[in-house]
């Protein structure tokens, strides 16, 4: 998905050649994905005779939305408190990264 935000609309050949550089993935598997990812209603396909363009039918914003709810209803029953309490609990966090956090949790509160 990163591939088609940063550049929008690409071929799966385009899509392969930016994922090399990044990914050890044959370019089967890559395809196979955007087919997927089509089927799923994420990415949409325009076809121009044999060639196929694929674009984000979401922003990365919706997407990361969507993703987080999905990961906090799995493992954290829906609710943030557990989420926070383990990632301070388990992650190291500089005294930047706290003060942040403060200033964020105090914002929400108002």
């Amino acid at each position: 998905m990163k591939v088609l935000w940063a550049k929008s609309p690409q071929t799966a050949v385009e899509v392969v050649q930016a994922l090399e550089k990044s990914e050890d993935w044959h370019p089967n598997t890559i395809k196979t994905l955007l087919t997927r990812l089509c089927r799923k209603g994420a990415v949409g396909v325009n076809k121009h005779k044999s060639l196929y363009e694929y674009r984000p039918l979401y922003t990365e914003a919706e997407c990361v939305q969507t993703e987080s709810k999905s990961f906090l209803d799995r493992i954290f029953g829906g609710s943030v408190k557990p989420l926070l309490v383990h990632f301070v609990e388990k992650q190291k966090m500089s005294s930047d990264d706290i003060e942040e956090l403060k200033r964020i949790l105090k914002k929400k509160q108002k």
